[in-house]
């Protein structure tokens, strides 16, 4: 996928409300009562949020799963990073104590 300075989430929005604002369009210039319109327009409504609802789950789980594996990452290259510190300072301690014990 290239990236050309929109994120999926903002198209996908975009794409839903182009597809509400059509369908509503659509059902004001129906030949249909008001009534019925009116319950189009309902339905549709609900149908749209609840397809926004499932969408914002879906985000919101690959966020949270982003998230964790960022954690886990920086938690296991903290690690990595604790070890060299520790190893650095040991070595420095060693050589310390061979330059101490040649004078």
């Amino acid at each position: 996928m290239r990236d050309d300075g929109h994120s999926t989430g903002t198209v996908v929005v975009s794409f839903l409300l182009g597809g509400v604002i059509g369908a509503g369009v659509a059902l004001l210039f129906a030949p249909r009562s008001g009534k019925e319109t009116r319950q189009r327009i309902r339905e549709l409504a609900e149908d749209v949020k609840d397809k926004a609802d499932d969408l914002m789950g879906e985000v919101k789980g690959r966020v949270a799963k982003t998230i964790e594996s960022g954690k886990e990452f920086v938690a296991e290259k903290r690690s990595i990073l604790a070890e060299a510190i520790e190893a650095g300072k040991e070595a420095y301690h060693k050589e310390k104590e061979k330059h101490e014990h040649t004078k």
